[in-house]
């Protein structure tokens, strides 16, 4: 049986996003096998945002530059203002128009990854409003990659793993505290059976 490594990790989160993300790569082991790739809304003007979030966890954690080689093990911050892609193993960032109303916006990198690396991607949408990463998520799947959405229950902002439940089936919904061992897992290669659960409780959000 051939077993796919899922060695790129797309994380995206809006509103309550910072202490989510912070709790799943928080997690991590420093030995991860994967790269890790964090879009959070943000307003247009400097942010610490990596430094912040490189506090919680093992793994080098920094803001995204252009051309910058991607590499297993490390986690890659979207800059504000700039939406961030993945494209032949290097980081590519465009301050585009907005998606969603946001620049980065977590569908702009979802699809990068899942246009890029197909199978390999694990996309995870935590706590926002409105809807990005819908999409994203639906073209991961598309692709052959896992969409896994964070429990609306547990979200601090239900609307956006809740709205990403009402347009696709998710691989997996999760608690925060699941999300790192399932990773680990996941780029080791090895495939748990798909724990997709019905939307309970959110729907119409």
């Amino acid at each position: 049986m051939h077993l796919v490594k899922h060695d790129i990790v797309v994380i995206g989160a809006s509103a309550g996003g910072v202490a989510a993300v912070k709790t799943v790569i928080g997690a991590l082991p420093a030995d991860l096998a994967a790269a890790v790739f964090v879009v959070i809304h943000m307003p247009p003007r400097p942010s610490n945002l990596a430094e912040v979030l490189s506090r919680s966890s093992m793994l080098p954690t920094f803001e995204a530059a252009q051309n910058q080689s991607i590499q297993q093990g490390r986690i890659y911050v979207a800059p504000p203002d700039n939406h961030l892609f993945i494209e032949k193993d290097r980081i590519l960032l465009w301050k585009g128009p907005k998606e969603n109303r946001h620049r980065p916006a977590i569908n702009a990198l979802f699809r990068s990854a899942a246009v890029e690396y197909r199978d390999r991607v694990v996309g995870l949408v935590l706590s926002g409003m409105l809807d990005d990463g819908t999409t994203g998520l639906w073209w991961i799947r598309r692709h052959g990659g896992i969409a896994v959405v964070q429990d609306p229950e547990e979200a601090q902002f239900s609307e956006m793993p809740a709205t990403a439940l009402e347009h696709l089936e998710a691989d997996f919904i999760l608690r925060l505290d699941e999300m790192a061992p399932l990773l680990v897992q996941l780029a080791n290669g090895f495939n748990p059976a798909y724990r997709i659960e019905p939307l309970t409780g959110t729907e119409g959000r």
